[in-house]
């Protein structure tokens, strides 16, 4: 029986006492407690039942059927409630399906119902409840498990003068709304839904925090122009993982021939990316552009060389225009996409018009236009020319001053489905007079906040196919209405809504929003969005992927008949002899470490004969002298041979030797037994066999040394002889033997009992090492060595391997990756010991940071103690309980004086803003700011005759901006991480008049949020021309004539959200009302290597 609880469906069970409604007035009961969900209804019944005799009703019983949408229905009541109810204490009461059965298959119905049960005499005394739901086979009823209890129903309740069940009758009525579904996928629960089937499309799997990235793939995905010039770059030669071509060729063939979601693991390691780098989520846009230029890269030369260019590629015109003289300035320059102010813009059109707005330069703020003086005019942007596909980028993240922070923009923004750029072209542009109506194809939406929150793409793939939406790993159609609407962003504008669901609504659509549109010209559609063609693919990749998708197949077939299979694992002689742990072998997979053991895919019905055959040909052994053992797990958790395999019966098959010899086991594990006389293949009765390991003292290792069969009665100082002989030492050299029980329990063992006292059996261990005296064994733990087997047994069952990586810097030689075994009962000093023996660095200047095992990002910084221990730290992981991952850094003071000191790192750029050096400094935490600057002034060189001032400051998040201390400010109370930079007070700055402005300057490339190197002081004088500005702005960065001829200086106003305001050698900056968050802005190539963004955000790179 399938049920909703009344909370999962829009509210309890409501007595009606204000607001009369009658049941019997359809349209006003259905207007108050059917609310409007804003879905067109297809059709709209109201179905009354009268019961009487309610106490001798049956238990389970159903109403006749009535017809309403083109679907059968009926109402089943159960009137002492059902079996998942208390008995006789409530009503249950459900719409239900009439004939499920009988329906098409995959037939579904979504209906919005309300089940009220009211008095047949007056029909305003009722209770009632309503809720919605996706009808299908296997959820054909819906409705309350608990509708009401019946005492209630039965006595007259608050302001009623009547029972609603009165007389034991009354009237179930039920009101139904079956709703049009236009996708097919109105609340469905996706439960075995099959995006290929129904869209002809797949998703993309996301990798943790990559649903950005797989929005804008299915974009261009679907942009099938670019996908065949994807497809034309050279790759025959070339390896998935390292080749961002090939990868995304292959994600794409996958996305045109898969019936699953496709992963994109291979290109993100093309790109160089590590695990981690899959949980960043990054600006679409910076992406897009990486992908496209390195894409761009790779085209050169081949038949795709242009293909982006033509297909992303517009112009624009920024110019300077004089009202009252015939005189203009202009510059063109190439753009990939436009970013749209969303803030106080009602929608796109507007957005344009402010793009293009131009702004008057009058009074104080006149042009100086060559040969004319100073002029009025007027300066703006505007198209020569928009590109085929035009991305817009909507401005929903921006800086946020007060806060330094990036904040999102989630206003209402209205975007339509097609609009006409004709009047933001040029006038005196040759392309003016073509058509430039653009459709929309593409909506990429993002849902929640700056911080975080989740990405989806819709898209119209082309004119005859409707609207869909990508996400992640699952597509479905969607609604004009999904696509436009629900991502203006803004509050909702359905008013009808009641007022649970107006709430959910709300939090709900104020988060979800547009930031990224996609237009395709509408003369260009039919190439851009040709249809693919078999030959559109290149032959060498469907060679390629159709042979990697049948060696796919057949390990899917291999996994299916895995259960006609078992796994024979073999231990030998040889096995045994390298291997150092617990039993003769390691299978389970919690230990470690891993025992590498022949292994053998086995039919279960192989007869034994053809099995054995098989592991003598394989070993290059004779049949006849070949023995296999059956290894079992004893009561004491211990794995060990329990007793050969008889080769005397023919029809033993594999699965019965394991079903009677391995029972409550999967797989067969076996010991191959070498024969050293086939014709006497059994030992004498009352022989056992005895496996041997030595534990050598000097060497520190435990390995086996074989077999050896022993009579039950000699005693165990009888092995002596044996061992001395096998090992090839001097007879009579002195032993000490020990049994191997268990893990937890290695025993010396007594030379004068017999093996059958000492409990020895078939399959037992027996560990031996060569006495030495009291005196070595001393010598031996003072060096912090096991002198015997007991010791060395209990650092086994308790190593781990602990990975170490540098906390701060890239693996390299002075920070290398590395490992080191260790026992979990070790303390931090043996541990910081042998990692500060490894790096030569001295151990107590090493400072370690345990990591979260899911995904390796630091957690917390060791504390030295001498009382805790290894497994103290590594805390409880269910990932491998035998592996950790410290983080270290070096450093230059021991961790002893970093309790009452701080250790800081000053970046110092002196007076030409240049990152010369990085300083460390260990200080007292009550140090003040000012002593860190004195500090500095001792080991950094300031300019001879220069102010001899050092300004020490933090840069804004936006890397804009400097926030400078007053030098009072204590170190110990700086949060950390923080990265501190000092400069030099220049003699301009320290100088300046009152006339004089002191402005922000700030380096940039090619967009403002692209910051890079220091934000600087800068002194701007009355009257002085940018020409002039320019020579003392060379001269405080001390760059050569060529470097500074390259840069561009932009005006950047924080009150506007405007494109910056590229300035002219006539210009006067100082004229320029300077609000303290303006800025000059440098625009020229980052040669660092070092961008910033916004915060929390990591530089996208993609090496492949």
């Amino acid at each position: 029986m399938d049920m909703l609880e009344e909370k999962m469906n829009g509210g309890p069970s409501m007595e009606i006492i204000d607001d009369v409604v009658s049941v019997h007035d359809h349209e006003a009961f259905a207007a108050k407690h059917l609310p409007e969900l804003g879905h067109d209804v297809k059709d709209f019944q109201v179905y009354t039942w009268r019961l009487t005799n309610w106490k001798k009703l049956e238990k389970k019983i159903t109403s006749p059927e009535f017809e309403c949408g083109g679907h059968k229905w009926r109402i089943l009541l159960f009137p002492f409630g059902n079996s998942n109810a208390p008995p006789n204490d409530t009503v249950s009461v459900y719409l239900d399906y009439a004939e499920p059965k009988k329906s098409p298959e995959g037939w579904h119905a979504c209906a919005q119902f309300a089940l009220v049960i009211s008095n047949i005499h007056d029909p305003t005394i009722y209770t009632v409840s309503h809720a919605h739901h996706r009808f299908i086979a296997e959820e054909c009823d819906w409705g309350f498990t608990r509708f009401s209890e019946l005492r209630k129903l039965f006595n007259i309740q608050d302001g009623h003068l009547r029972p609603t069940i009165e007389e034991e009758s009354a009237d179930v009525t039920v009101y139904v709304r079956v709703l049009e579904d236009p996708t097919g996928v109105l609340w469905h629960n996706f439960v075995n839904y099959d995006s290929k089937k129904e869209t002809g499309y797949v998703g993309l799997k996301n990798q943790g925090a990559t649903c950005y990235m797989n929005s804008l793939l299915q974009s261009l995905y679907c942009t099938r122009y670019f996908r065949k010039a994807v497809y034309q770059i050279p790759t025959e030669d070339e390896h998935p993982t390292e080749s961002v071509s090939l990868a995304l060729q292959r994600v794409f063939y996958h996305l045109q021939t898969s019936d699953q979601p496709v992963g994109t693991t291979e290109l993100t390691k093309s790109f160089g990316w590590k695990s981690n780098d899959s949980f960043y989520q990054h600006d679409v846009q910076e992406f897009n552009r990486v992908l496209q230029d390195n894409l761009e890269s790779k085209m050169k030369g081949t038949e795709a060389e242009g293909a982006i260019a033509k297909l992303f590629v517009g112009k624009m015109k920024s110019y300077v225009k004089c009202v009252n003289v015939d005189y203009e300035s202009s510059k063109s320059e190439e753009f990939k996409d436009i970013q749209l102010n969303v803030k106080g813009m009602k929608n796109l059109y507007e957005s344009f018009r402010y793009y293009v707005a131009e702004e008057t330069l009058e009074g104080e703020n006149k042009y100086q236009a060559e040969g004319f003086g100073l002029q009025d005019a007027k300066k703006g942007i505007i198209f020569e020319s928009f590109p085929p596909v035009l991305h817009l980028q909507l401005k929903r993240f921006e800086y946020d001053i007060q806060r330094d922070a990036m904040i999102k923009i989630n206003d209402r923004h209205e975007f339509p489905f097609e609009i006409d750029l004709a009047e933001f072209i040029d006038e005196a542009s040759p392309v003016r007079s073509e058509s430039w109506l653009y459709r929309l194809c593409g909506v990429l939406v993002h849902s929640g906040d700056v911080n975080g929150g989740h990405y989806f793409a819709l898209i119209k793939p082309d004119r005859e196919t409707r609207w869909l939406k990508f996400d992640d790993d699952r597509v479905t159609p969607v609604t004009d209405r999904e696509v436009l609407e629900e991502n203006y962003g803004g509050e909702p504008l359905n008013g009808h809504l009641y007022p649970m669901q107006r709430n959910q609504l709300r939090t709900m659509k104020r988060f979800t929003n547009a930031y990224m549109l996609v237009y395709v010209r509408d003369a260009m559609i039919d190439e851009v969005l040709a249809p693919f063609k078999e030959e559109d693919t290149p032959t060498h990749l469907k060679r390629r992927l159709d042979e990697e998708r049948l060696q796919l197949e057949a390990k899917r077939r291999e996994r299916e008949e895995q259960h006609l299979f078992l796994t024979a694992r073999v231990i030998t002689d040889d096995t045994f002899a390298h291997y150092e742990g617990f039993d003769l072998a390691t299978f389970d997979d919690k230990n470690w470490p891993q025992s590498e053991l022949p292994t053998f895919r086995v039919l279960k019905q192989e007869p034994y004969s053809v099995f054995k055959s098989r592991v003598a040909a394989h070993f290059d052994l004779p049949e006849n002298k070949v023995r296999l053992w059956v290894l079992v797990n004893r009561q004491n958790k211990t794995v060990r041979p329990d007793a050969p395999i008889p080769d005397n019966e023919p029809s033993l098959t594999v699965e019965v030797i394991r079903n009677s010899m391995a029972a409550r086991q999967n797989d067969l594990r076996l010991y191959l037994d070498v024969l050293a006389d086939p014709s006497k293949p059994d030992p004498p009765p009352g022989y056992i066999m005895v496996f041997l390991k030595h534990f050598d003292t000097s060497k520190q290792t435990l390995y086996g040394v074989g077999k050896v069969y022993v009579s039950r009665n000699s005693k165990v100082q009888d092995l002596h002889p044996l061992i001395n002989e096998r090992m090839r030492w001097t007879p009579g050299t002195p032993l000490r033997l020990y049994e191997e029980i268990k893990p937890s329990m290695i025993e010396l063992m007594k030379p004068k009992l017999t093996f059958a006292q000492s409990e020895i059996q078939d399959g037992d261990i027996i560990c031996f090492q060569v006495e030495q005296a009291e005196k070595e064994l001393h010598d031996l733990e003072t060096q912090g060595l096991y002198s015997n087997p007991i010791h060395f047994y209990d650092f086994l069952q308790n190593r781990v391997m602990i990975f170490f990586r540098p906390k701060l810097e890239e693996p390299d030689s002075d920070h290398p990756e590395f490992h080191i075994v260790l026992s979990k009962k070790h303390n931090y000093d043996t541990m910081s010991q042998r990692a500060g023996e490894y790096l030569r660095h001295d151990p107590i200047k090493l400072r370690f940071t345990t990591t979260h095992a899911a995904n390796g990002t630091p957690k917390a910084v060791l504390k030295r103690s001498l009382n805790q221990s290894i497994a103290d730290f590594m805390g409880s992981s269910y990932v491998n309980p035998t592996t950790t991952v410290i983080l270290y850094e070096k450093l230059d003071v021991s961790i002893v004086e970093l309790e009452t000191k701080r250790s800081l790192k000053i970046v110092w750029t002196g007076i030409h803003n240049r990152e010369e050096a990085s300083y460390p400094f260990l200080l007292p935490k009550t140090s003040m700011i000012h002593d860190l600057a004195d500090h500095l002034a001792k080991v950094v060189t300031l300019t001879p005759g220069g102010t001899g001032k050092i300004r020490v400051f933090e840069i804004s998040k936006d890397g804009k901006t400097q926030r400078e201390f007053t030098g009072s400010e204590m170190i110990g109370n700086i949060p950390e991480p923080v990265e501190l930079y000092a400069e030099e007070i220049s003699k301009e700055e320290s100088e300046a008049s009152e006339m004089d402005k002191v402005i922000n300057v700030f380096h940039f490339h090619k967009e403002v949020s692209r910051t890079h190197g220091v934000p600087f002081r800068f002194v701007v004088k009355p009257q002085e021309k940018f020409a002039d500005t320019k020579k003392r702005l060379q001269a405080r960065l001390g760059v050569s004539d060529k470097e500074f001829s390259k840069f561009k200086f932009a005006l950047m106003q924080a009150t506007t959200f405007k494109q910056p305001s590229y300035i002219e050698d006539e210009d006067t900056i100082y004229d320029h009302k300077f609000a303290p968050e303006d800025s000059l802005g440098l625009e020229h190539v980052d040669r660092s290597g070092k961008g910033r963004l916004g915060a929390g955000e990591k530089a996208i790179v993609i090496r492949g």
